[in-house]
């Protein structure tokens, strides 16, 4: 750091801090004109100084300018001396040639004796060869001799080849004849060399890693004298033909360029490439099977990076290659199952495999970046894409097939409907149907993973509802066929819907069972949409088999309409119901091939059916002859009631005829008791007026003002009560009262 400045005034200022300074002022400038002189002095022996040293240093530099001219001089001549020794030694022409001729009479020497000993040579090596290619996973001892005798050969090969470029063709011609047998010698040395680096790892496992070494060497070596080679030829490629002929390496360069460890590494490689394709070929049929033995992998890294790379160099970095290869390939093999188009579950094993490779990959602390690039694009995800999209065309191709098939069966009728173990009717699409959904669910089911599964019933549901619809469309238009053209259509339609019937239950129960097995598998986030769609696959079940047993009575129904439109005519006084009911008999002789749970839906439909029908019979009916319409009415019933009760208990029985007994009262009651009987009619079912009020217009007993009298006090008490319709419909709501207009018209 410099010191700082000190001005003059400064100065004076430290040696006058007192009045009394000022007497001393003479005694001061005397002690510093004295510094002064002595600084001065100084000065000019410095300067002095520096300027000698300077001057002694030019002298210096211009002779050592002079010194090294003289030698430039003198080298000069050296040089011309020595490029030109003709003009020193006047026999120099003489020397050079008497040593070239001796020099190629050595040579020509040695090639003769190597030319002479090299058949003997090659015998003793082709047989070494031999006996070490015989067992590839070997100790391999004479490897590294029979590489360095061939090498030796294979230099003087090169070597004569070269010399010969300026020889006639014939003798190049026979020079090369007497090769061949070593150029083969080599060509099997070098099959032999990449057998052994195609059997690395095999060589390892065996215990004889030194052999992978040996193979290394060999390896590094040819490496080194290509390398050599590769300059050799740049040089001469550079330099001019005078210059390079003046080394004898520069005529030693046809060698061939071996690129060992280029074909080294290609042949692990090919021989990873060889263990993935012999594993997929032997699982080619079975996608699976090739996915669950991939252990192998995993246990091949292991012992690479533990015994394989160590016996490279660090700069061959083995391991990293080794990973590189195992993932590249198995990609590749990844590849060829997706091309393959796998069944729906492969994509989903496929997934899942994917997932596990990585973390395996993972835990055996492999880096990132040699994953590279990530198996399958790193779009493993699609797979499930495709997966459903697979399972959505499986599904669709099966569904299509089976509808058809039974479709085809169900229209035809050429045989009675199947009787399955439970002694019911049914037809093998339920039976198949679930198969096909059962072998779906339990696919995704192993996945693990909720929300596939989720997706993969929505899907099932999906074709179930379609079936669904289709049995819905086929029932209605096989129905409309029956009842308009009688005559054209195939007997067997009501079996057939009682075979459909059965199936739909079955398959409800086969959707009830499926969802409490899916519950408890999956979380409540999944178990939601699950239950949603397996539920709504069950109501489309249920919905179908009510379809097939309505259209089951609408069969029946059409067969008795010769009989229904007598009811309450004249000729039904003489008594019609037993035809009735002996056709309702004749359609329920079947009833053991019924589902039971659909043959108690069924009961209740006929019976249901058969009241709207008689009573609506009975709404629209002419006059009535009382009491005979009444009896009449009691024996129907009666007849009626004892047919059912062969399948329903009479006390289930009673409240369904409770309607009729009631009506049966309002027919019966005098003028001045039918508004009691309404009343108790009423409370039940409503008022129902317009019903009430033709049921009293076609008493043969009422007279038109009985009529009006008795509609009156009811229509009063009605209004005065605010009377209306119970909570719950009845049966009189689907009782259809014609206007008197269109009854006129009918009769």
């Amino acid at each position: 750091m410099a010191a700082p400045q000190v001005s003059a005034a400064q100065a004076i200022g430290e040696y006058l801090q007192s009045p009394d300074d000022l007497l001393k002022i003479s005694a001061f400038r005397k002690k510093l004109e004295k510094e002064k002189a002595s600084i001065d002095a100084r000065l000019k022996s410095g300067v002095k100084e520096q300027l000698d040293a300077t001057r002694e240093g030019l002298t210096k530099l211009l002779g050592t300018r002079n010194n090294v001219q003289v030698i430039k001089e003198e080298m000069q001549i050296v040089d011309r001396m020595c490029s030109d020794p003709q003009n020193v030694v006047s026999t120099f022409d003489q020397i050079s040639r008497v040593s070239m001729v001796h020099r190629n009479f050595e040579q020509t020497e040695e090639m003769v004796n190597n030319l002479l000993e090299m058949n003997s040579k090659l015998d003793v090596l082709e047989e070494l060869l031999e006996v070490e290619s015989r067992t590839i996973i070997g100790p391999a001892p004479n490897l590294l001799p029979i590489h360095f005798h061939i090498n030796r050969l294979e230099a003087f090969r090169n070597q004569t080849m070269h010399q010969a470029k300026k020889a006639s063709a014939n003798s190049r011609q026979k020079l090369a004849r007497m090769f061949e047998r070593l150029n083969k010698l080599i060509e099997n040395f070098e099959t032999y060399i990449m057998e052994l680096a195609c059997n690395v790892l095999p060589l390892v496992r065996a215990g004889y890693p030194q052999v992978v070494v040996k193979l290394i060497k060999i390896v590094e070596l040819e490496a080194r004298e290509d390398e050599k080679a590769i300059a050799i030829r740049l040089v001469k490629k550079a330099a001019k033909m005078d210059a390079a002929s003046k080394f004898k390496s520069m005529q030693a360069n046809a060698r061939i360029i071996k690129h060992y460890r280029s074909k080294v590494t290609k042949a692990i490689s090919d021989s990873i490439k060889a263990n993935f394709d012999d594993a997929y070929t032997r699982h080619q049929h079975d996608p699976g099977a090739f996915l669950g033995g991939l252990s192998w992998i995993y246990q091949d890294l292991i012992r690479i990076e533990s015994d394989v790379v160590p016996c490279f160099p660090p700069n061959y970095e083995m391991h990293a290659f080794y990973i590189k290869e195992y993932h590249r390939t198995l990609n590749a093999t990844l590849q060829r199952i997706i091309e393959s188009e796998p069944d729906a579950s492969i994509m989903l094993d496929l997934h899942a495999w994917i997932k596990e490779y990585k973390k395996s990959m993972t835990e055996l602390n492999v880096a990132p970046e040699l994953l590279d690039p990530p198996l399958l694009g790193g779009e493993e995800q699609n797979l499930i894409e495709d997966y459903l999209k697979l399972i959505v065309k499986k599904l669709d191709e099966w569904s299509t097939n089976l509808m058809k098939t039974e479709i085809q069966e169900f229209i035809t009728r050429s045989d009675p409907p199947e009787v399955d173990s439970d002694g019911l009717y049914g037809t093998q699409g339920a039976v198949i149907l679930f198969q096909m959904v059962n072998q779906q669910i339990d696919a995704a089911t192993e996945s693990g993973q909720g929300a596939i599964l989720a997706r993969v019933v929505g899907e099932v549901n999906r074709v179930m509802r379609n079936i669904q619809d289709q049995w819905t469309k086929v029932v209605e238009a096989e129905l409309k066929k029956q009842t308009e053209k009688p005559e054209e259509v195939v007997g067997g339609l009501a079996e057939y819907c009682i075979a459909l019937a059965n199936d739909q239950i079955k398959s409800a129960d086969n959707t009830e069972a499926l969802l409490g097995r899916l519950e408890p598998l999956v979380s409540e986030k999944y178990r939601t949409p699950i239950s949603e769609k397996l539920n709504d696959a069950i109501d489309g079940n249920l919905d179908v088999a009510k379809k097939c047993i309505q259209t089951f009575i609408d069969i029946i129904l059409n067969d008795l309409k010769p009989a229904t439109k007598q009811l309450f005519q004249p000729t039904w006084y003489d008594g019609i119901m037993e035809q009735i009911v002996l056709t309702m008999r004749d359609y329920m002789a079947d009833q053991s091939y019924i589902n039971p749970s659909l043959l108690e839906l069924l009961v209740e439909y006929l019976l249901d059916a058969f009241l709207v029908t008689y009573l609506t019979a009975l709404a629209n009916c002419p006059k009535l002859r009382i009491p005979a319409a009444t009896e009449r009415i009691k024996e129907d019933i009666s007849t009626v009631f004892s047919f059912f009760s062969g399948f329903k208990p009479t006390k289930e029985l009673e409240p369904y005829f409770e309607v009729v007994d009631l009506i049966l009262a309002m027919l019966e009651a005098s003028k001045s008791m039918a508004f009691l009987s309404f009343w108790a009619f009423a409370k039940v079912h409503g008022p129902c007026i317009p019903f009430v009020e033709g049921l009293m217009k076609v008493r043969g007993d009422f007279d038109r003002s009985a009529v009006s009298e008795v509609m009156d006090s009811i229509k009063r008490k009605v209004k005065d009560e605010g009377l209306t319709d119970p909570p719950e419909p009845t049966i009189m709501k689907k009782i259809t009262v014609q206007s008197t207009l269109s009854r006129f018209l009918r009769t």
